[in-house]
């Protein structure tokens, strides 16, 4: 891993066991990614998308191989060691929300923090902040089902940024939302990623929106099928996603 790496998978293989049968949903994959970069992984359903983002998280952990984040090899730590990690350097956007009903807007953003044992003043500025940037500076004191899909997904944006994550995993943003809301999401969660300079990873369907990422790695069966640099000036920069 370089200087320049934030995340390194090696040889990453994850098998699912029921009874006498066993199914393989990710092969032997190896990837680095550079900090500050956006990253999205794509492919058809049952790809392994979702497992290799949960791997790479430090969600789960893989039956064979390695993931090593800010040169730290994680896949070998505890559920303790890994919420630490998670809750100190790695930031969430869910497809679903995955807001607390019973908090606020305001509340819910403040979450990661306060886990920290962070006293409420100390968070609840930053927070503010975070939630008019996304544009729900009037909303703050809503409850999610006071709030719409999309900006129930902004108040999941500003949660995934209050604690300035090394490293945003974003499992189909955009998936519940309408065209128009979708693409404003995109476009805050691009915004907030180069403002932080966090870096990216987003699991995606939507072609538009990995065309839209600085690298494009491309699942099928397993297995890594196509790795390629988009909006850069790298000499080998190719998109291959048709």
């Amino acid at each position: 891993m370089t200087d320049t790496s934030i995340l390194t998978a090696q040889n990453l293989t994850k098998t699912f066991k029921s009874g006498e049968h066993s199914l393989t949903v990710l092969n032997n994959v190896s990837f680095s990614l550079e900090k500050g970069i956006s990253c999205a992984i794509v492919g058809p359903s049952g790809s392994g998308k979702t497992t290799l983002l949960g791997l790479c998280a430090g969600l789960d952990k893989p039956t064979s191989g390695t993931v090593t984040l800010n040169s730290r090899q994680i896949s070998g730590f505890t559920e303790a060691q890994l919420s630490k990690i998670r809750n100190e350097q790695i930031g969430f956007v869910f497809q679903s929300f995955q807001l607390i009903p019973t908090l606020t807007a305001l509340e819910n953003v403040m979450v990661p923090i306060e886990l920290r044992g962070l006293a409420y003043k100390n968070v609840e500025q930053r927070a503010l902040d975070l939630l008019d940037s996304v544009g729900l500076a009037e909303r703050t004191h809503h409850y999610p089902n006071q709030l719409s899909g999309g900006e129930q997904q902004r108040v999941g944006l500003a949660r995934a940024f209050i604690h300035q994550p090394d490293i945003l995993f974003a499992d189909e943003p955009t998936g519940n939302l309408d065209g128009d809301t979708g693409a404003q999401i995109e476009q805050l969660l691009f915004d907030l990623n180069r403002e932080q300079g966090t870096t990216l990873v987003i699991v995606t369907h939507d072609k538009e929106l990995a065309r839209k990422c600085d690298r494009i790695i491309e699942l099928k069966n397993g297995q890594i099928d196509s790795d390629s640099y988009v909006n850069t000036k790298k000499e080998d920069a190719h998109l291959n996603i048709a």
